[in-house]
């Protein structure tokens, strides 16, 4: 267990016990009706205590399904799900001290804000003291404006004010984990970023271990302290977003992280240790080199962030050049940057360049990616080659 923050925090974390929610063994979880459809396959993951995990990956991935069981709403997986050392297998919904937020916002329509968040304390018949205490302190924590919302009702709400008293109602109840599922999906981008500084402001201030599922890369990155790419019911790598980003485990995460995901080009292994892509000829470096034979096909791999017009003799061993026409320009005026779509022979990639570097549709353009930014990956396998 991690210890208590500064002491203006002490207050907040006394009733949040941070409780780590992790999966040990290997998870597995089968649907259809065949049962022979996993929509968690083999999943080991840890959420470490206080820390919040966002869980990302395109629809039907099994993000969702990750959820119910963690919060023990589905029960047919073996493995085991831990909260700390304790197996929660036998241990109902009700018991597990779980706040849940969904992208619906599934508040009580005929209660006001306040009606809302006292509900569970008058369906366990809890004092009204008791019941008075939470919600002051609840009000107190999701801060300014709060108090406002808790004498209208939700049908009079905004979209981010409903979030907003959604996520009050869970956290009124003392839980030692937050599951949040998609919850700001159904909002604009202005409530969007809105609503999720104020999700942001209250992980940090109240510390509880929390599962963050989502399937925007700018959430993600925002809220997660670590962040779980999955695929197909497995989770392809866990770690922070630097990490994920510099290191990616296959070539999944390579082509799934980041606004501009990292370009991903086929190629063949030459006699003479190059990988051939199109046009282009690549030095391979020697711990890949000495693991593939000829004609063995490997993906290469290089940000579009990366690469810089080329200049005739400025090329160091290992650089990859690739010439080609310019196909589609997409200015970023906020940035500074443009985007540039070059087509390469039958291969495509992007590339980011200062705006001031005046380039047009039409155009023949060489570009060269420094060999310290390439990334190598098993044509096979699609794991990537260190």
């Amino acid at each position: 267990m991690r210890g208590g923050g500064a002491a203006g925090r002490q207050s907040d974390r006394a009733f949040a016990e941070r409780v780590a929610a992790h999966t040990r063994e290997e998870a597995d979880l089968r649907e259809g009706t065949s049962g022979d459809i996993p929509a968690l396959d083999g999943v080991n993951l840890t959420v470490p205590d206080g820390r919040t995990m966002a869980v990302m990956g395109p629809s039907g991935c099994g993000k969702s399904t990750l959820l119910r069981v963690v919060a023990g709403l589905d029960q047919t997986y073996t493995g085991g799900v831990y909260y700390d050392d304790r197996d929660m297998r036998d241990v109902p919904p009700k018991d597990r001290f779980i706040g849940m937020v969904f992208q619906s916002y599934a508040l009580y329509p005929h209660f006001e804000g306040e009606g809302n968040l006292r509900f569970s304390f008058r369906v366990r018949k809890a004092p009204d003291a008791e019941a008075d205490e939470r919600i002051r302190a609840t009000a107190e924590i999701m801060g300014f404006g709060f108090e406002q919302l808790l004498e209208r009702r939700p049908g009079t709400l905004s979209g981010g004010q409903q979030q907003r008293l959604a996520i009050a109602r869970a956290l009124v109840r003392k839980p030692r984990l937050f599951l949040f599922d998609e919850p700001l999906s159904n909002l604009d981008a202005k409530l969007r970023a809105q609503t999720r500084i104020e999700i942001k402001r209250l992980l940090h201030r109240i510390g509880i271990t929390a599962i963050y599922v989502t399937h925007d890369q700018e959430e993600a990155v925002a809220l997660g302290d670590l962040i779980a790419v999955m695929r197909s019911g497995r989770v392809e790598q866990a770690g922070t977003y630097q990490e994920l980003r510099d290191n990616p485990a296959n070539l999944f995460v390579a082509g799934f992280l980041g606004t501009r995901p990292m370009n991903l080009l086929e190629g063949a292994v030459a006699e003479d240790g190059l990988l051939v892509v199109g046009a282009s000829e690549v030095s391979l470096p020697p711990g890949v080199r000495d693991r593939y034979a000829p004609g063995a096909r490997l993906a290469l791999g290089f940000r579009p962030e990366n690469g810089r017009v080329y200049r005739q003799r400025e090329a160091a061993p290992g650089d990859a050049i690739f010439t080609g026409e310019v196909d589609v320009i997409e200015p970023d005026l906020v940035r500074r940057v443009q985007a540039l779509r070059v087509r390469a022979s039958d291969d495509v990639f992007s590339l980011l360049l200062p705006i001031e570097e005046g380039w047009h549709v039409g155009e023949t353009i060489s570009v060269l990616f420094p060999a310290d930014a390439l990334y190598f990956f098993d044509g096979r396998s699609g794991v990537r080659v260190a």
